[in-house]
């Protein structure tokens, strides 16, 4: 079994900093790609930052230059510092992950249960 399990959203006033993590656990052979994943209210999940296992990232046009995607890799964890916050980065943050499972030949993505970041204005 496989988990991924986030932490650190919460309320924070418009121009603010956040915080995110994202925990991988479990039967773990090697991990890929990991990434972060956003859902408003009424809205489709839409892809926010991505950073390969060399450490290579790529992020959404709208949250350039204000987010900032790490990784640890020994730890099997991924953060996501958040900041100069807007009251339209107000979602539900969901961490992504490509995993091998041991025992497994492909990997495949897994998703955590996802964590409410809440920007007021």
């Amino acid at each position: 079994q496989v988990q991924l399990v986030e932490s650190g959203g919460g309320l924070v006033q418009s121009g603010g900093s956040l915080r995110l993590g994202c925990a991988a656990s479990g039967f773990i052979s090697s991990i890929n790609d990991m990434g972060w994943y956003r859902q408003a209210p009424g809205k489709q999940r839409e892809f926010v930052a991505r950073i390969t296992n060399g450490g290579s990232t790529n992020y959404a046009d709208s949250v350039k230059g204000r987010f900032i995607i790490s990784r640890d890799s020994a730890k099997n964890r991924i953060y996501l510092q958040m900041n100069s916050l807007k009251p339209e980065d107000t979602a539900v943050y969901y961490c992504n992950a490509d995993i091998r499972r041991i025992g497994s030949a492909v990997p495949v993505g897994y998703w955590g249960q996802g964590t409410q970041v809440t920007v007021s204005s």
